[in-house]
């Protein structure tokens, strides 16, 4: 995953660098979702001390129990194990920050590592993948670490004044604490927002000896600390025909052939400690049959996403020698906001994806039982089209395989893809997190730790379950008859309605084994042919100005059902509501309604049945000032371009309850389809002094982090309302 300022698309049909934060200013931030202008409108900015477990015993036969302390895992086929040979499932975030320049994780020039921490283990994160450049791995082998600037004191007291190592040590605590593991993995040779755009392991003064030697360094820092269970060796080895340097996979020991580089790699840290488990990516292409690696012509080349293509495997397969049960391949994997890539035109769906995508790159692997695999990363913006559409396939894939995985990303500062938390650093964005969920492990209602002793989220957890919960002192078998209920759906809400019809979305369900899928209810009907795979569903053909009630229930594999979840009573639109072919749906980004930036985040939507020139279109966002001061406006993030999207803040003439002022949102070009919608649009208003704004009597604002329809947000076609209603 990218960090840098603006988005870079590598050569061909490929990924773009998904533009990330590229750096913290010394008064602060202001934290933005999506590729952002900087603003000093935060506080100034001001930061788990290292525990060394018991050096681990050899690794026990499958049949022998865990000693306590002992969570080293190991592989057996597509699946990852503990000591005991009891299958585990690694389902986790990203968080990143040590590759960047700041050298700590981002976040921490407001958020509380402590709190950010621990809000991960109490939602389910059992693995936290953590970027690193070799240069800072190498700083701190040096004795060279230094105390970072993008951390708040005042926010942090825990780890102020400490340096970037000291920090990372506290933080490995904090996740013993917690019940969480950790992955390192080397984004980028140098410590650079943008340095993984470098498609290889070796740049200037980084050689290909430094990052074996900065590996094997840190390998031997932590070998007697199994919260630190895991390596990726390199984040999205990459690199096109007509390229170089570039990476390829073949049986050489050439320094550009990524498969030597994990085998050397591997085999040094394993030297060492041969507990771990070395992760290892794909690269970007692959040849075609009959086609040597001396070809520049694209077309002679299978193409995916970078550190997504495992073809070579099948010819070449990673070899760790006595410890190939170490080995686990880690693939990437990207929807079309990221990337529109030649298999999302025309008509796609999972079943493509997986037949298309999927199978031959990677997915093959776990199905021939060759080895595991963990999505290294994925994850979007929920655009309420073929992005959410494609991760929505990507998750059930995940859930139905029991495939490991580390979300991209925690951070809400990813340009192009977002993050579980919003901008404040604290608040999780729950529409997201619902998609995840099913994808994290949970069993009895309660998600589970890789830790034999701690439960994730700690001692005192109500939320977790440690490794021995779930299978006893001496292991157990998951294999025996299921007779579980998943847990009843929650928070069923509607999400948006029409005159003719109603969306709904609800919280996933927890199971013992695996939520299958949901089945809705109007009534005592049961209104979808087949059981509903995402967490949300929208019911057609109802009838203007009626009451409809809604109930969801889960399923699980083994057909056993949920209680209902509780009702919820929806009222169509009346006939007359304004529908214009074009309506309007928002989300807030910002928690707080007494801070300096309102942070509103719209969809356009062609409700119509025809195509919607957007230059016709104008929204109005109506809002307080709140004082004299004049109120700015940012696009930080549009899936249609900020370089599309108008801003201008108009003074009413007369002020109105809830607002002295509208910001008028207007496009200069594009279109859209009918049926289909904008994308994220995450705008953001704040005062020449930075002073507070007071959104709660705000005409427009409410409090809902997932999209919902917004009539308080009015759309003209021209100058005909087409949508919602202004104040009076």
């Amino acid at each position: 995953m990218g960090q840098s300022h603006t988005r870079i698309r590598p050569r061909g049909p490929l990924r773009p660098v998904r533009a990330l934060i590229a750096g913290v200013m010394a008064a602060g931030l202001l934290s933005a979702v999506g590729p952002a202008t900087w603003a000093a409108d935060r506080p100034p900015a001001a930061e788990r001390e290292h525990v060394a477990a018991a050096p681990a015993p050899p690794r026990a036969e499958a049949a022998a129990v865990a000693a306590p302390g002992d969570d080293w895992l190991h592989t057996k086929g597509n699946k990852i194990v503990d000591a005991n040979g009891d299958e585990v499932w690694l389902t986790g975030t990203n968080w990143f920050g040590f590759n960047a320049g700041e050298r700590v994780f981002h976040g921490l020039w407001s958020g509380n590592i402590t709190d950010i921490t621990k809000s991960m283990a109490d939602r389910g994160i059992n693995i936290v993948r953590v970027p690193i450049s070799t240069q800072l791995l190498l700083e701190w082998k040096n004795g060279q670490a230094t105390v970072p600037s993008g951390v708040n004191a005042y926010a942090n007291p825990e780890i102020a004044g400490k340096t970037s190592l000291e920090v990372f040590d506290h933080w490995l605590a904090l996740c013993k604490r917690y019940g969480i593991k950790v992955m390192l993995d080397v984004h980028s040779a140098e410590a650079d927002n943008s340095g993984h755009v470098y498609p290889v392991w070796w740049k200037g003064a980084i050689t290909s000896e430094q990052f074996y030697t900065a590996w094997e360094w840190v390998t031997a820092r932590y070998k007697n600390d199994d919260t630190l269970v895991a390596m990726d060796v390199k984040n999205e080895p990459h690199g096109t025909a007509n390229t170089s340097p570039r990476a390829k996979w073949d049986g050489s020991t050439d320094q550009d052939n990524f498969k030597h580089v994990c085998e050397t790699a591997g085999k040094r840290m394993l030297a060492i400690n041969p507990h771990l488990l070395v992760l290892c990516e794909g690269i970007e292409i692959y040849p075609k049959a009959g086609v040597s690696w001396t070809s520049t012509t694209p077309t002679d080349y299978h193409s995916m996403w970078w550190g997504g293509n495992l073809r070579g495997v099948r010819d070449h397969p990673v070899d760790l020698g006595a410890q190939n049960d170490q080995l686990v391949y880690s693939p990437h994997d990207y929807g079309p906001l990221v990337h529109l890539q030649p298999w999302f035109t025309g008509t796609w769906d999972r079943t493509t994806l997986e037949r298309d995508v999927w199978d031959p790159n990677w997915l093959y692997l776990h199905k021939e039982n060759k080895a595991p695999l963990l999505i290294g990363e994925w994850g979007g913006f929920l655009d309420g089209g073929p992005n959410q559409k494609w991760m929505t396939a990507l998750r059930d894939l995940i859930v139905e395989h029991r495939i490991h995985q580390t979300f991209w990303c925690l951070n809400p500062n990813s340009g192009d893809t977002g993050g579980l938390l919003l901008g404040d650093w604290k608040s999780w964005d729950e529409e997201k997190y619902a998609l995840l969920k099913p994808a994290l492990w949970q069993h009895g209602g309660k998600f589970v730790s890789l830790d034999h002793e701690v439960p994730l989220g700690g001692a005192a957890s109500t939320t977790g379950i440690s490794l021995r919960g779930v299978y006893g002192d001496g292991g157990g078998d998951p294999g025996d008859p299921d007779t579980t209920a998943p847990t009843a759906p929650t928070a069923l809400t509607g999400t948006a309605k029409t005159s003719s019809s109603v969306t709904l979305s609800w919280t996933a369900s927890a199971d013992n084994v695996r939520v299958t899928g949901y089945d809705v209810y109007r009534g005592a009907t049961k209104v979808n042919a087949a059981p509903v795979t995402a967490t949300t569903y929208t019911d057609t053909g109802l009838t203007a100005s009626t009451a409809y009630s809604y109930t969801v229930r889960a399923r699980d594999a083994a057909g056993n059902v949920s209680a209902p979840s509780a009702a919820l009573s929806v009222t169509t639109e009346g006939a007359g509501v304004p529908s214009g072919g074009v309506k309007v749906r928002y989300k807030n980004n910002d928690a707080s309604a007494t801070d300096n930036a309102i942070r509103p985040s719209l969809q356009i939507v062609n409700s119509g049945t025809s195509a919607l020139s957007l230059s016709t279109v104008s929204a109005r966002y109506y809002f307080t000032r709140d004082g004299a001061s004049p109120v700015s406006a940012w696009c930080d993030y549009a899936a249609v371009g900020c370089a599309q999207v108008k801003l201008r803040v108009v003074p009413l003439t007369t002020p109105v309850t809830g607002a002295d002022a509208y910001l008028e949102v207007t496009f200069a070009a594009g279109s859209l389809a009918a049926g289909s919608t904008s994308g994220d649009i995450q705008l953001r208003m704040a005062k020449s002094d930075w002073s507070n704004f007071n959104e709660a009597d705000d005409y427009s604002r409410s409090a809902a982090t997932a999209y919902a329809d917004a009539p308080a947000i009015p759309a003209y076609t021209g100058t005909a309302l087409a949508w919602g209603a202004p104040p009076a």
